[in-house]
């Protein structure tokens, strides 16, 4: 964020010079040389707090350089009273060229305000960072700050979480392709500054489905106003001309967002167009249609999330287009390490396992089994809905209907997409011969985290293989015995591989039953930890079930403790990762099997109630959404993915009750995610007028590289998470109400991170919801 300190007494435009190497009479080195901090008036005038001292030494370059340091590929000089640095082109971390500042002290619980100037000969984005000076480079202030020709001052307010006699201000400018010039000036740090107050900017009180609304469907909305009585409301088309009124019903105050609002419904109007806007009180919504083509896009869109994250394959630009495309990724070319030959951390094992191909889980690089399992399931059973559901369109899902390299032979393009995820995930299995052999490795990724950006093919780090675990070697037994059936058709040579790899996986977890992840093993990759896989169990036993017919694996699920228990099966917060024996229902109560009738009624009963009790959250909601957490409005990491997988829960009861109730609860959930929600902000890239774009990606990074793109259309982040488990969330978004723990920035992994395990439900709701006209 940007703003204008008061108290600044130099003003002068700075000009942006073309480079400065010819200045600097030979190589230099890092400066490094400490003084005492002096009392330059150059820093931000907190009002209403005391100003402290400035701790920033020489922060307007009238002594020369000292006791500024830089890095050596970096060499920098005082040029018309600025700092000025050129900056190679090509460097892969922002940290590979840094200015910087050490021994500031900084004291628990002040806060201080940064302020800077600075210029670049081509528009970048730089960190700006206040941190401890070595490992672990704990922050007190991370900060993405857009830099361009005009030397527009930078402000940043930040309280320090702990006492350090010697904290480090490091501007962090690498990470570009091309070579510029870097200027600072005016840069100051002092305390006593006021606490920021974040303030998100929500736009219109009137919010609706920015997208639109289904002829035939549910078009409700949410005003946020304060009013204690109703209000008249005004439909308006494109010219303006009033269409329908009615009046607002006021609900009171939002627990989730802790807003008033009142809520509205157009009623039975239904007559298609574009460019329709609801009027309130002054006020005036986002423009939305109202047809029957709603959601054709989204689910291709969606589905075309996954080529875009492949591992190990070219990302071809007639595919994706020039801005999109991307060398293949972990190929062992270069200093890019490959997945053909990934060794055990030390120790652990004696084999490689050749674990190429698969999907990148999220904003890293990773490749996660349980993550995975439960996309590619998805997206099988998104495929499978057709086969079983009446109204479900298999042609939109067939071969031809996905840009992608596999069009054209005779598969539909859904099943190619997740065969390239299955051939990872069954390359992920123990081979034969060695301890725990049948297992699955839980994740494979770098030694290390890698900084954002960093495209696949520029990751130098290290690949390693998780230990085996029991929910990744479930996983792969579910995921494995689903694509026994569905493959058969095309190629049997494969399905038969999956049957025997499933198989095997579930004997192996039979005998392994208690090998989990553990949590704290989050260096380089996520932790995925689970400790209790009754759940995996279930769903690995009910594919099984289905796809073989043997009673052993129905002797299994009747077994569970959590057969019949529709809380287990399916939570209120949704299906996720960690909760997947609604997986395996939702395949019992669609998929025809040798399950006899009353117990096929009795999965299809508990189905229904679930659907009942997310309708009726989506009823009592004042935004509609089909969601509801256990103690009550709590908005957690995913919070979004659960929403979308309630939604699959909806869905799959209407398809087999045809309750109109789940439909429309169904419905409310995308008006939820497509602008009808508290931040008045559609959660999906590229669709409404306000969407988030900003999602945490290595590769779609423009917010850090304005040479990168944004997200593609399609992309669904993550949503509010009240835990606050970033930098980014932690610092702006204190206090936040439930539903209002959101900010759309790329260093907020907590809130606006981008995963295969969220697009993939995302793409099932969106095929049902086009589904729904034919």
């Amino acid at each position: 964020m940007s703003s204008a300190p008061s108290g600044r007494h130099r003003r002068r435009r700075l000009p942006v010079i073309a480079g400065v190497t010819a200045l600097l009479a030979g190589s230099l080195v890092a400066v490094s040389a400490t003084a005492s901090a002096d009392s330059s008036p150059h820093a931000l005038q907190a009002t209403g707090a005391d100003e402290g001292p400035e701790l920033i030494v020489n922060g307007d370059f009238s002594n020369g350089t000292a006791p500024w340091w830089w890095t050596p590929g970096s060499p920098a000089a005082v040029v018309d009273g600025q700092l000025c640095a050129d900056v190679p082109g090509g460097t892969l971390n922002a940290w590979d060229a840094i200015i910087g500042q050490d021994d500031l002290p900084l004291t628990e619980g002040e806060t201080y305000a940064l302020t800077y100037t600075a210029t670049a000969s081509a528009p970048v984005a730089i960190r700006s960072l206040v941190q401890l000076a070595e490992e672990p480079w704990t922050t007190e202030l991370a900060a993405v700050d857009p830099i361009g020709s005009d030397p527009e001052p930078v402000t940043h307010v930040f309280t320090a979480k702990s006492d350090n006699t010697a904290a480090q201000l490091a501007f962090q400018l690498g990470g570009h392709q091309q070579p510029y010039t870097f200027c600072l000036d005016d840069v100051s740090l002092r305390g006593g500054a006021e606490p920021p107050v974040y303030e998100p900017d929500t736009g219109s009180p009137v919010r609706v489905n920015q997208v639109g609304y289904l002829t035939e469907g549910p078009k409700r909305g949410t005003l946020v106003s304060d009013a204690t009585s109703p209000l008249s409301w005004s439909l308006r088309d494109a010219d303006g001309t009033e269409r329908a009124t009615g009046s607002t019903t006021p609900v009171g105050v939002d627990p989730t967002s802790e807003q008033h609002v009142h809520t509205f419904d157009l009623g039975a109007f239904a007559e298609p167009g574009e460019g329709y806007t609801v009027a309130v009180d002054g006020e005036v919504s986002e423009p939305f249609a109202i047809g029957d083509d709603l959601y054709s896009t989204l689910r291709t869109d969606a589905l075309a999330y996954f080529y875009h994250n492949r591992s190990g394959i070219e990302i071809e630009a007639q595919y994706v287009g020039e801005q999109y495309a991307r060398p293949a990724g972990h190929l062992n070319e270069g200093a890019n390490q490959g997945d053909f030959e990934v060794p055990c951390r030390p120790g652990q094992c004696d084999y490689t396992l050749d674990a190429h191909g698969g999907w990148y889980d999220a904003g890293d690089h990773g490749k996660y089994v349980v993550n995975g399992g439960i996309s590619v399931a998805q997206l099988m059973s998104s495929y499978e809905r057709t086969l079983t559901a009446d109204g479900a369109d298999g042609d939109a899902l067939g071969d031809g209907t996905l840009a992608i390299p596999e069009q054209g032979n005779g598969v539909p393009d859904i099943l190619d997409e997740a065969r390239w995820q299955l051939e990872f995930l069954l390359r992920m299995q123990v081979p034969a011969g060695e301890p725990l052999a049948g297992m699955a490795h839980h994740k494979l990724h770098d030694r290390e985290w890698t900084g954002l950006p960093l495209r696949p093919d520029q990751d130098p780090q290290p690949r390693e293989l998780a230990p085996p675990s029991t929910a990744a070697t479930l996983n792969l037994a579910a995921a494995a015995a689903q694509c026994a059936r569905l493959y058969a058709p095309y190629d049997a040579e494969f399905a038969d591989r999956c049957a025997s790899t499933a198989t095997t996986a579930w004997q192996a977890a039979l005998a392994n039953p208690e090998r989990y992840a553990p949590p704290t093993d989050g260096q380089g990759g996520g932790a995925y930890e689970d400790s209790d896989v009754r759940d995996e169990f279930y769903w690995a036993a009910a594919e099984l079930f289905v796809t073989t017919g043997e009673d052993s694996y129905r002797q299994a699920l009747l077994g569970s403790e959590l057969h019949g228990d529709v809380d287990a099966v399916f939570p209120r917060n949704g299906l996720s990762w960690q909760s997947t024996a609604g997986l395996g229902a939702l395949s019992l109560a669609t998929v025809d099997s040798e399950l006899p009738a009353a117990e096929l009624a009795a999965v299809r009963a508990l189905l229904i109630e679930a659907a009942d009790g997310f309708a009726a959250d989506s009823a009592g909601s004042a935004y509609g959404v089909p969601y509801d957490s256990p103690d009550g409005g709590g908005y957690f990491w995913g919070s979004n993915s659960q929403v979308l997988n309630n939604m699959v829960v909806l869905g799959t009861a209407y398809d087999l009750a045809g309750d109109p109730a789940h439909r429309d609860a169904l419905l409310r959930g995308f008006d939820y995610l497509l602008g009808a929600n508290p931040l008045n902000l559609s959660y999906v890239t590229g669709y409404g007028e306000r969407y988030a774009q900003n999602q945490h990606h290595r590769f779609w990074a423009n917010q850090l590289n304005p040479a990168l793109p944004n997200p593609p259309p399609g992309s669904v982040a993550g949503g509010p998470n009240q835990e606050l488990q970033d930098p980014v969330a932690e610092e702006r978004l204190a206090g936040c109400a439930p539903a209002m723990c959101y900010i759309d920035h790329i260093e907020s992994y907590a809130t606006n991170e981008v995963t295969i395990n969220w697009n993939a439900p995302l793409a099932w709701v969106a095929s049902f919801a086009d589904d729904l006209t034919g």
